[in-house]
């Protein structure tokens, strides 16, 4: 395993100097945002009300202000993702071994692209029908006038959480990579992943009507499914004769609670 060295005062302040960077970056990067914040909104209403020339509307006087300011500070979040990885893998880097910290930094695009691939899934695929079901949903009887806060608030959960969900099969390459998880261990809990997909997907979705979990429950499934045969692209790499360097304590004690539940500790 990898020795730092460091002592805490040194770790403490180490810690503290990659956040004041990571602020200062975000501080930025939303202030540029803020220029910009009128195309950024206009680009968050398009899903919704596209070119219908209809808009939500705000029903307090500080509502669209907040609105604005949670919108650029989105961007700029969204802008300083992949400073905001860079420096806590560089945080974490004393604590590993040099073939994960070489994984890691090899994954950092991968989980980049994978994110922003399940925000423009949730953009273009998953919110068009989902804002068309609500509404119209009753809209004979009820006529619906969004609030722009509540409609802010609803697409942008919506696009952070398929984001994250396209983060899974990396995470599982990345675990089978490093030996963690096995194929066919993340394979038999195929059912309980299915499962958990409808459950996540009913935590994620603002309402309880079964057409938007199922857009949101099938994607988790897919990135899965995808998940175990990255996992097996990842095993097949970790047994090329390459010398394998000791792991952390972290990664053995989670190795071996998984490889329990592989020989029949959850049941199966």
């Amino acid at each position: 395993m990898a020795e730092s060295g460091m002592t805490l005062r040194e770790h403490l302040d180490e810690l503290r100097r990659r956040l004041m960077f990571v602020v200062a970056f975000l501080l930025v990067a939303t202030i540029v945002a803020f220029f910009f914040r009128d195309p950024v909104l206009r680009f968050l209403l398009e899903p919704g009300f596209g070119d219908s020339g209809e808009k939500p509307i705000a029903t307090e006087v500080l509502e669209t202000i907040s609105v604005t300011f949670k919108v650029t500070l989105l961007a700029g979040l969204a802008a300083s993702l992949p400073v905001i990885l860079y420096q806590v893998i560089m945080f974490a880097s004393p604590g590993l071994t040099a073939r994960e910290r070489r994984y890691l930094f090899l994954l950092l695009p991968g989980v980049l692209t994978a994110f922003g691939a399940g925000v423009a899934f949730a953009y273009y695929v998953l919110l068009p029908p989902a804002l068309n079901f609500l509404f119209l949903f009753q809209g004979d009887v009820v006529d619906i006038q969004p609030r722009v806060a509540s409609y802010i608030n609803l697409i942008t959960t919506l696009m952070f959480w398929m984001g994250v969900v396209f983060e899974i099969p990396i995470v599982m390459f990345g675990l089978a990579r490093l030996g963690v998880v096995t194929p066919r261990w993340l394979g038999r809990f195929r059912r309980l992943a299915v499962v958990l997909a409808f459950v996540a997907a009913a935590m994620i979705t603002p309402t309880f009507d079964p057409v938007n979990q199922t857009l949101v429950a099938v994607p988790i499934i897919v990135m899965y499914e995808a998940g175990i045969l990255l996992a097996r692209l990842g095993q097949r790499l970790r047994g090329r004769g390459q010398p394998r360097e000791p792991k952390t304590p972290l990664v053995r004690r989670v190795g071996r609670r998984l490889r329990f539940w592989d020989r029949g500790g959850a049941g199966g």
